[in-house]
């Protein structure tokens, strides 16, 4: 194998590794408190079952907090 062969399968290794990340994150909002808790949401299956309450009360508290907040 050449050195240039390698480096081009190392470069498809990192841009197959970048998609699949991308592919696993949720859809991004815009809106910069949503896409926190929606991230936190998405991340409940690396966290204990016990912790999903806690995660989801500050995701609704959050949004409430977002949702009366008074806009420009």
């Amino acid at each position: 194998m050449t050195e240039h062969a390698a480096d081009s399968w190392a470069d498809d290794d990192v841009e197959g590794a970048e998609a699949a990340e991308a592919a696993e994150r949720p859809a991004q909002t815009g809106v910069e408190d949503v896409d926190a808790v929606v991230d936190a949401v998405a991340g409940l299956d690396e966290l204990d079952p016990a912790e999903h309450v806690a995660v989801f009360e500050a995701a609704h508290s959050r949004l409430r907090a977002t949702l009366d907040a008074p806009t420009g």
